[in-house]
């Protein structure tokens, strides 16, 4: 049986079929193709470029973000640089009237950042006010007539007084009278008793007779000037009794206005808190991050105005398996390294350890799985550090966060605190 031709003796063929054998010496004779490498080879060589490319690009990133070798005693995790978000929301329903901040503004602690629409309550302070003033002035009324009636209550006392003197003396007189009276009947008893006798004459009864009505006619006399002294007196008193309550009354009433002139006033106070919780004020030094309103927009309460970053809280959340999470404690001192200042050393502090870890699965029976729990541990700036520098705080940027577990470990001198940038 023939062999089949292969494809070195097909060529051969078809070129002797082409070139006749009387010109196959003057033409060039015609070479064989060269033969094909292997496609593996291709693949191959793309291959181990694409891994020395990605081997290149691994190193590189490694040298980029990886940090210094770290001696016992030390942990280490990545995270981002974070500082709290405070919202500056409205207390009350309203409209913006005026935006004293933008995004990007550094703002300090009580500056004023937006100003809400408070003509209602303007008006009702001013109202307020009136019926304060109203009443004020109803009271330095009330404390002239109370002053007048005072006055009266003094006066009809002294009178009292003086007709209180007048009717002991009225009495007096009359107890004088009654003496005279009872002397003079004695004398005319005697005398009658004597004229019989011979012992007195008549002339003699006659004058103790006159002399006994004369005292009885004083008694009588002293009898209704003590009537008209007790009539006075009782006068007098009915007339301080009036006074007095007259003078109760308006220091009743003056305690009523008091007391109406605090509402009021209350009523301004409040007002005033109203309208002073109406100018949205920053209660932290920091950037301002968001603004999520504009003038004229009307909000309900609690409406977010803007959101703005707490300079004086800067912290990186960073996660630790157990083994090393069990052996940092709250107050451990750290260093936080920034990939956009590589060059830098922050200095920080632990300042929060979970309690529970997380990426833990449902069912822990192995010391292989115990391992993978994570704990996050937040390590805090130092404030202090952060004083003047509040415009410089960002939100977000990456890093990583170096964690002393042993006390008596040395910082190496890699991660020494860089001195503080000039603010």
């Amino acid at each position: 049986m023939a062999d089949h031709p292969t494809d070195e003796t097909r060529g051969k063929f078809a070129a002797a079929e082409i070139i006749p054998p009387s010109s196959a010496g003057k033409l060039p004779v015609p070479q064989p193709p060269l033969p094909k490498r292997p496609r593996s080879r291709k693949w191959l060589q793309r291959g181990l470029l694409v891994l020395i490319l990605l081997a290149g690009f691994g190193a590189g990133s490694w040298w980029l973000h990886s940090g210094p070798t770290l001696p016992p005693g030390f942990a280490s995790g990545n995270g981002r640089l974070e500082a709290d978000a405070i919202d500056i929301d409205t207390k009350f329903a309203g409209r913006i009237a005026k935006l004293l901040a933008d995004e990007g503004d550094l703002v300090k602690a009580g500056q004023v950042l937006a100003i809400m629409d408070t003509q209602d309550l303007q008006a009702q302070q001013r109202k307020a006010e009136a019926v304060a003033l109203q009443g004020q002035r109803a009271i330095e009324e009330a404390e002239k007539r109370l002053a007048q009636q005072q006055s009266q209550v003094l006066s009809s006392q002294a009178a009292v007084h003086q007709a209180q003197r007048a009717l002991d003396e009225a009495k007096a007189n009359l107890v004088q009278q009654q003496t005279q009276v009872k002397l003079a009947r004695q004398e005319l008893d005697r005398t009658s008793a004597l004229v019989p006798k011979g012992y007195a004459t008549v002339e003699q009864l006659d004058q103790r007779r006159q002399v006994m009505n004369g005292a009885e006619a004083g008694q009588n006399a002293a009898e209704a000037r003590v009537g008209a002294a007790e009539h006075a007196l009782e006068a007098a008193q009915h007339n301080t009794e009036g006074a007095v309550a007259a003078k109760d009354a308006t220091e009743a009433r003056i305690s009523g206005l008091w007391h109406a002139l605090d509402a009021a006033k209350q009523d301004v106070e409040y007002y005033g808190i109203e309208i002073n919780d109406n100018s949205l004020v920053a209660p932290r030094t920091g950037p301002i991050e968001y603004r999520v309103a504009a003038v004229g927009e009307v909000l309900p309460a609690g409406g977010k105005v803007f959101t703005m970053l707490d300079a004086s809280y800067v912290y990186m959340d960073i996660y630790l398996p157990t083994s090393e999470a069990g052996r940092v404690r709250i107050g451990s001192d750290a260093r936080i390294v920034l990939d956009a200042y590589s060059n830098r050393v922050i200095p920080a502090k632990v300042v929060f350890i979970a309690k529970q870890a997380q990426f833990t699965p449902k069912t822990v029976e192995t010391k292989d799985e115990r391992e993978k729990l994570m704990f996050r541990i937040r390590v805090q700036i130092d404030p202090e550090r952060l004083k003047g520098r509040e415009e410089i705080v960002r939100s977000g940027l990456p890093g990583i966060a170096y964690v002393r577990t042993d006390p008596s470990a040395i910082w190496p001198s890699s991660l020494q605190p860089s001195a503080a940038p000039s603010s």
